[in-house]
């Protein structure tokens, strides 16, 4: 897989943006298929940044109803990316 194939948006929430400011951790969705090497190497090459540990998160599909249809929430996962102190990535500081 290509590595904008990996990571397909970043995740710009009040929880991941305190990540980013305290911790220098950055969340983004991936590809359900990728691991953390994958993942990993995929960052680096988009960003140009140092990955010092990768977490992923699989979420499960949530059933919802609307009226008399039901349905479920897409499954998806996310990755908390750990940047090495003097790197930064720009599209979150927008």
């Amino acid at each position: 897989m290509l590595a904008s194939e990996i990571v397909k948006r970043p995740i710009i929430t009040e929880k991941s943006m305190q990540l980013v400011e305290n911790e220098n951790k950055y969340t983004f969705e991936v590809d359900k298929r990728a691991n953390k090497i994958e993942i990993k190497k995929a960052v680096e090459a988009l960003f140009d940044v140092t990955v010092l540990k990768v977490n992923i998160i699989n979420t499960t599909p949530k059933k919802k109803r609307v009226g008399r249809y039901e349905g479920y929430k897409n499954e998806l996962s996310k990755a908390v990316v750990t940047l090495s102190e003097e790197d930064k990535i720009e599209i979150f500081s927008a």
